[in-house]
């Protein structure tokens, strides 16, 4: 180690990073983090792997080098680095600055230059030189003592050369290397090499001669005359060529070896800047190193709570004798199992000064448990309560009201985060790592069974309901004095115990008219089949887009896409384009809707009904960026009801016995919602005259009486109504209506002419946007936006688009939720026996038993229509049947 040094080529390894990224990675304030993200995560490996006490980074600048002097074109068509990953690169450096380790650069040389500089004067003091790269020119800098990564895919997988692996690989020693760049070029650095000349030619050329100045005084040895040809044609540029190839080893630099030695990083600017980029994970690493900002430390300190262990019906009483109403931080311990049913093991309360453990595995204590929590009425605050409740409410819990979930307030504060788990909110609040739930379970499981995993069991809860009390302190700093906390008082907190109830209430499902549709689906499946085979001419793999793609762009000749190496692209996109020219086109996306539908809905969907024969889907509240609500396994907003086949799975979703289903459904909630933030007094008299808005925006539009409006001309105003609200543009909106693009334009500017009440809105959203870096619902719940600020355009656009759509989109996520909220009080302070079942995008459905329906159908309607108050009446439209599909019927 102590004689190691490690030199990476800056440049190199944080182009790899950002690219490597599959989505761009944004703070709040707009800056890009990708690049350097990756960028750590590769450096902490070569640490791990190959650790060293020097290191140095070094970098190209955009200065001139000696190359371009020499030969103007140089990298003359090398694509320019996005300015997103260029204004990652200060960061970069500021932050190896910070961690002690070297940033190099120099006018007039690359990096390969200064890489090639230290290696040598490592060499010459002994030390073995570790090359850290994804540019194959630095392998002519390898030797016995010098070692040059390759790396390929982030640096999880790499090539190691040393001199001896050189020769391996390519017959030539490092040395040579350069010679074969003279001989074949770089296209990558636009280094022209001889015309025609290859890499396996090059080898064998330099295996005769030995390097380019040899092969060039001996051309007449050259026993192919085209080859001879060749070479003494562009000798001049061979010889240029090498030049350009070779890296300098003598770069003036102003530097000893010694001063590349690692030393204490300044742990106190590391947190600076990765607060400011939001990097927790790597500010976790930091913990007990540096002094935190006010900002980043907890609110208070880490106050280790007693510990006391519940576990007989008498130790029950300490719970007992909690005040009524109180609030405490709950853990429950248990499976919530959606189709065999939930288990509770164990849960932890933390009062104000103590945390108890409950051990429900004596007899009589999970039933005790429960009456003691349904009299007291206690109010929760938790983590994640929504499973938490799942399992109480299927032990015979009545209620579980909520006074703070801090996975769903970081929800509200940061609704586009992909990870809410305690694991990730400890590390990003707290500083502090602890295991996943999983881990713990499994780490208990590995213990007695009948003994000490109550000990773990404990001990975690303890840690958790502790870090829920801090992360909520935090939290509430957040959001105080802001429509966020009222987002979560009013909206989103009251509604984790909706969601669970409806979860543990489930929806019957008839197992025999999945199996009639499964039958029915395969016998379709099986005709349309047939007849692709027959279209086709032969019989392949409908499903192998290898196989397809040959059928249908080499066999039939249809327009293909870009062949890549995988072969043609049969994605949907593509298929659609051309489904007009041959019958099979359309056959084959019939196919797989079918078979979708059929391993999805009808195999997928009958392991997921329960013993008593429903089926509970998981309603997640922290998915959607919109405020919207996402359901799982099964996923019920996703059937595909364009076709008839899908929509016939609906009748396998039935009302229990004696009880009809009813749904309400907002009739064009969006369209609505846009009326009102915009003022647009067009929509809003034809909402409020109750017109068809539609058919009315055909008639401005088009200008054509309203009367004579055709079906095609409502079609079109739909299209371009719903292509105003996800800021659709004109290329958009001709695919979708398949006309020209000239077409779409002009329909975007006659309906922004007509309505430009509706144009400054929209405009109006940009430039909230853009200033705030966020949008608002109505409400106040925010969605923040750093895509809008972004240089890229592409990128920039859409977060445009979302701007303009998001505080419709999540306005309307608000409504439904508030009117959910609402009937599912009122059922339960008129203590009806009716339930609510389903939410589907923007649809309520009720289980009504018969004697209730006109009292459910009239409070359902009532709910929903009062949810908001708009410049626009809110309008549902009903429907009951004894299954889903009648509502739809």
């Amino acid at each position: 180690m102590g004689n190691r040094i490690v030199i990476i080529d800056g440049n190199s390894l944080i182009n790899r990073a950002y690219y490597a990224m599959q989505r761009p990675m944004i703070t709040r304030e707009g800056i890009y983090t990708q690049g350097i993200f990756g960028f750590l995560n590769m450096l902490n490996k070569i640490e791990t792997d190959y650790p060293a006490d020097y290191m140095a980074v070094a970098w190209d600048r955009k200065a001139p080098t000696f190359r371009h002097e020499e030969y103007k074109e140089y990298k003359a068509g090398r694509k320019k680095m996005p300015p997103e990953l260029a204004m990652e690169l200060p960061l970069m450096k500021d932050i190896l600055h910070a961690m002690s380790i070297t940033n190099l650069e120099i006018d007039g040389f690359e990096a390969d230059d200064i890489i090639g500089t230290i290696a040598r004067m490592a060499e010459e003091e002994g030390m073995d030189p570790l090359i850290i790269t994804g540019d194959k020119d630095a392998l002519q800098l390898a030797s016995d003592k010098t070692h040059v990564l390759i790396t390929r895919r982030g640096i999880s997988e790499f090539d190691l050369y040393d001199r001896e692996k050189m020769i391996q690989r390519y017959e030539l020693t490092p040395s040579q290397f350069v010679d074969l760049k003279g001989l074949m070029g770089d296209q990558s650095d636009n280094i022209p090499g001889i015309p025609g000349v290859g890499e396996k030619t090059g080898i064998k050329l330099l295996k005769q001669f030995g390097s380019v100045a040899e092969l060039l005084a001996r051309t007449d040895e050259i026993k192919n005359a085209k080859l001879r040809q060749k070479v003494e044609d562009n000798a001049q540029l061979a010889a240029m060529s090498r030049r350009l190839a070779e890296i300098n080893t003598y770069v003036p630099l102003d530097i000893q070896v010694e001063d590349l030695r690692v030393s204490e990083p300044d742990y106190n600017e590391l947190v600076r800047i990765y607060t400011m980029l939001e990097f927790n994970s790597f500010l976790k690493k930091l913990e007990g190193k540096a002094t935190l900002p006010e900002d980043v430390q907890p609110a208070a300190e880490v106050k280790e709570y007693p510990l006391v262990r519940l576990c007989t019906t008498e130790d029950l009483k300490q719970v007992e004798a909690l005040e009524a109403g109180s609030e405490l931080v709950i853990k429950v311990f248990g499976t919530a199992d959606h189709v065999q049913g939930s288990v509770l093991e164990g849960m932890s309360l933390l009062t104000e000064d103590t945390c108890c453990y409950i051990d429900l595995r004596e007899e009589g204590m999970l039933p005790e448990l429960i009456r003691i929590l349904g009299e007291k009425d206690f109010l929760f605050v938790g983590h994640e309560l929504s499973g938490d409740y799942y399992i109480l409410l299927q032990q015979g819990l009545s209620r579980c009201r909520t006074a703070y979930d801090t996975a769903v307030a970081e929800y509200v504060l940061d609704p586009s985060r992909s990870d809410y788990s305690m694991k990730t909110m400890s590390l990003t609040y707290l500083r502090q790592e602890i295991p996943s739930e999983k881990e713990m379970s499994e780490s208990a499981g590995q213990m007695d069974l009948l003994g000490n995993h109550t000990e773990e069991y404990a001990n975690y809860g303890r840690t958790w309901c502790q870090n829920v009390r801090l992360i909520r302190d935090l939290q509430e700093m957040k959001l105080k004095g802001s429509d966020l906390e009222k987002v979560c008082s009013d909206i989103e907190f009251p509604l984790i115990e909706v969601l669970a109830s409806m979860e543990v209430t489930g929806i019957c499902a008839d197992r025999n008219v999945l199996h009639e549709i499964g039958a029915h689906l395969k016998e379709e499946i099986g005709s349309v089949e047939s007849r692709i085979y027959e279209l086709a001419g032969e019989t392949f793999n409908i499903n192998s887009p290898a196989q397809l793609g040959v059928v249908l762009f080499e066999k039939l000749e249809l327009p293909a896409g870009k062949k890549t190496k995988r072969g043609y692209s049969t994605s949907a996109d593509v298929l659609e384009k051309i489904r007009d020219r041959h019958e099979i086109v359309p056959l084959i996306l019939q196919y797989r809707t079918l078979t979708k539908l059929n391993s999805t809905y009808v195999e997928g969907l009958e392991p997921l009904i329960g013993a008593d024969g429903r089926i509970h889907c998981h309603f997640q509240q922290t998915v959607a960026a919109t405020g919207r609500l996402s359901c799982t396994e099964p996923n019920l907003q996703n059937i595909p009801v364009r076709y008839e086949i899908g929509r016939q799975l609906r009748k396998a979703f039935t009302a229990e016995e004696d009880s009809i289903l009813i749904g309400a459904d907002y009739s064009q909630i969006e369209l609505r919602i846009l009326a009102h933030l915009s003022g647009d007094e067009n929509l809003i008299s034809s909402f409020n005259n109750n017109e068809d808005v539609h058919r009315m925006t055909a008639a401005r539009v088009f200008d054509i009486p309203y009367d004579e409006v055709t079906s095609l001309d409502r079609s079109r105003a739909k299209a371009v109504n719903f292509g105003v609200i996800y800021g659709m543009s004109s290329f958009g909106l001709s695919e979708e209506l398949d006309i020209t693009r000239k077409q779409a334009e002009q329909y975007i500017n006659d309906y922004f002419r007509k309505h430009q009440a509706v144009k400054k809105y929209l405009d109006d959203q940009v430039s909230a946007g853009k200033e705030l870096g966020y949008t608002e619902t109505i409400f106040g719940r925010r969605r923040y936006i750093p895509e809008i600020k972004a240089s890229n355009y592409m990128t920039r656009q859409f977060g445009e688009r979302l701007a303009m759509n998001s505080p419709i989109q999540g306005t309307a996520a608000d409504i439904i939720k508030i009117a959910m909220n609402r009937v599912f009080r009122e059922l339960k302070e008129r203590k009806l026996m009716s339930r609510l079942v389903l939410q589907i995008h923007d649809e309520l459905i009720i289980s009504a038993v018969s004697e209730e329906v006109e009292t459910v159908r009239e409070l359902l309607v009532r709910n929903m229509e009062s949810a908001a108050d708009l410049a626009v009446r809110l309008l549902c439209d009903v429907n009951e049947g004894k299954t889903w599909y009648d509502l739809k019927g």
